[in-house]
């Protein structure tokens, strides 16, 4: 079993200066929780996950923790985004992006080909409906 056997090819993907609000809406609209995020020259640059729009890491690092955070398009996806990203390729076994899963804890990772250009996205779900699927052989 292969990365490319189980991830989505369709990806919805965000721009480094998208606004987290528009971000927030359009993962809602379409269902997703994972995006991966391309620069201005289609390259990947990071993810954001629906958990970074809901409250990002450096909210809490002011001392006054009940500080509130405002979802608007003031603040940029590039500042709420995890990188570097830790990617697959589509010819990847299924237990390297299983690894990872489990190592890092991650919902998603983004599928790049050999060019690194993004080409997919792998969800833990993904892997989890791989393995409940019957086994050929």
């Amino acid at each position: 079993m292969n990365v490319s056997d189980y991830m989505t090819d369709t990806v919805i993907t965000a721009n480094l200066r998208d606004g987290l609000r528009q971000t927030f809406y359009r993962m809602r609209e379409r269902g997703v929780r994972h995006m991966p995020v391309l620069d201005d020259q289609e390259k990947l640059a990071g993810i954001i996950s629906d958990r970074d729009l809901r409250r990002p890491n450096w909210v809490d690092d002011e001392e006054n923790i009940a500080h509130y955070y405002l979802l608007d398009n003031q603040a940029k996806v590039e500042g709420a985004m995890t990188r570097p990203v830790m990617v697959v390729n589509p010819d990847d076994p299924l237990s390297k992006a299983l690894d990872l899963f489990v190592e890092h804890r991650f919902g998603a990772i983004p599928v790049v080909d050999g060019d690194g250009r993004l080409v997919g996205i792998i969800s833990a779900f993904d892997v989890l409906r791989a393995f409940a699927s019957p086994q050929e052989g």
